[in-house]
């Protein structure tokens, strides 16, 4: 399995409580696809949020994004970490 980073912009003024509901929206899916979200970070003042994942391909995770209402704008595979 590769992991991946996924951007999603335009999501200004988002809260702790909304990042909980979009998260758990896609983890109540993520096996349909065989992905895994592990953790989302967000820039409230930017309205730009972070999701590690992993999972068979970028288009799977996009696929439970695009289905939980919250496609993202980009997805990264990263598959070096240290």
């Amino acid at each position: 399995m590769t992991e991946f980073m996924d951007v999603h912009r335009g999501m200004r003024g988002i809260t702790s409580d909304q990042l909980m509901e979009a998260h758990r929206a896609d983890l109540a899916i993520e096996g349909e696809e065989g992905v895994h979200f592990k953790r989302a970070w967000a820039d409230p003042d930017t309205g730009t949020v972070y999701c590690l994942s992993e999972g068979p391909s970028a288009e799977a995770v996009q696929r439970i994004h695009e289905r939980s209402g919250h496609p993202a704008d980009e997805v990264h595979p990263v598959p070096l970490t240290v």
